[in-house]
């Protein structure tokens, strides 16, 4: 987020968000779709009652600090990830606590937790990087590419430690059904995102990208509050995030490789 607000500006962010159809899509894409085939999915595949709770929280919860990343992996358009994470992330914490009480009763969810956790981790550092970058751009212009490969180590050494720390709860869950209804969930987002997003391909794979993507840090937070003692919710999170880093960075990238052969 700081790498990314050292090279953008706020008029950047906001400008693809001024397409009022653009925005209506995201928003039944993320919050009306992606919850729909979640339930079906629980309904169509024998899932435990944990496993298809931890779906519905995965469903439920969008705005990924980890869009941005897709989109400039993908030669995406990067302005609009940010703006759409953004969006996202503010209607997820209004929509969490009103919609998953109704999907899931007996569920409290506080939205000051999810919000405090989603404002540290990602409009903190991102309007930092803003104001230095609107303030003092020489210096701003200097610190990004180091930003940027302390983000891209990042994102390397979370992939590795998810993948470490939770070989044992991925094992797990093989023949459980939780891996077949993530994967599924995730093709079916990508898919109804990708069509949603107009005709612009860098928009498209965006709007495709982060509708797949969910917010793994708002649905861990409602998880931790509410299943702590209940660890297959966890786990369908976990494994969940696991393969979303997996499946879309691979798929990001491999829109990247082909980008300049295509046409918008």
């Amino acid at each position: 987020m700081l790498s990314l607000g050292l090279s953008l500006t706020v008029p950047q962010i906001l400008a693809p968000l001024k397409d009022v159809g653009l925005v209506l899509r995201m928003l039944l894409a993320n919050f009306v779709l992606v919850p729909l085939v979640a339930y079906l999915l629980k309904t169509l595949i024998p899932l435990d009652d944990s496993l298809a709770i931890g779906l519905i929280l995965l469903a439920t919860a969008a705005g990924a600090p980890f869009l941005p990343k897709l989109a400039q992996a993908s030669k995406g358009n990067v302005p609009l990830s940010v703006g759409m994470m953004v969006l996202l992330m503010v209607v997820t914490v209004i929509y969490v606590p009103v919609v998953l009480p109704l999907l899931l009763p007996g569920v409290q969810v506080n939205p000051a937790e999810i919000a405090r956790s989603l404002v540290i981790l990602m409009l903190i550092p991102l309007a930092i990087g803003l104001f230095v970058n609107a303030r003092y751009e020489a210096i701003a212009h200097s610190l990004q590419p180091q930003m940027s490969q302390a983000s891209s180590t990042s994102l390397l050494a979370v992939f590795v430690l998810m993948l470490v720390l939770n070989v044992d709860s991925v094992l797990g869950a093989i023949g459980s059904g939780a891996i077949l209804a993530a994967v599924l969930l995730i093709a079916a987002s990508l898919a109804m995102g990708y069509a949603l997003g107009g005709k612009s391909f860098e928009v498209k794979s965006v709007v495709g990208l982060g509708t797949a993507q969910r917010n793994i840090a708002a649905a861990l937070v409602v998880a931790n509050g509410n299943f702590a003692d209940d660890p297959n919710v966890l786990t369908t999170i976990l494994v969940g995030a696991l393969l979303m880093l997996v499946i879309l960075m691979f798929l990001a990238g491999e829109i990247g490789k082909r980008r300049p052969n295509l046409t918008a």
